[in-house]
């Protein structure tokens, strides 16, 4: 939430591609109700053709919707990480999921990008 809160506030609009259907879901909730003084506009990907959210969330295909942010809480790294501006992986501790985001870090070097880690 606080990263697309983040890339929001900075003027960009922000893709969420998440793992699945049920993570898509709890992200929009909490979206409504991470902090009691922000409001982060957003929408559920798909959509209708006139929405104008700057966030959107998804999960699974490739969304028709052009955004310069990424950010993948996904396993993998998605198929059309290639259209976006920045990517954002955030790693957590839990063993299969820093496993998962060592082999994107990897991936992302072997196709010659510079990946910066952030703590947040």
């Amino acid at each position: 939430c606080r990263l697309a809160e983040k890339a929001f506030e900075r003027g960009h609009t922000v893709y969420v591609q998440a793992a699945a259907e049920g993570q898509a879901q709890q992200l929009d909730d909490m979206l409504w109700t991470f902090k009691q003084n922000s409001f982060v506009p957003h929408a559920r990907y798909p959509c209708a053709p006139d929405e104008t959210a700057p966030v959107r969330i998804g999960s699974g295909a490739a969304p028709d919707w052009e955004a310069e942010v990424l950010i993948n809480l996904a396993l993998d790294v998605p198929d059309f990480y290639q259209r976006f501006q920045r990517v954002a992986e955030l790693v957590d501790q839990e063993p299969t999921v820093l496993q998962a985001s060592r082999r994107r870090f990897k991936f992302y070097r072997e196709q010659g990008l510079q990946p910066q880690t952030h703590k947040l």
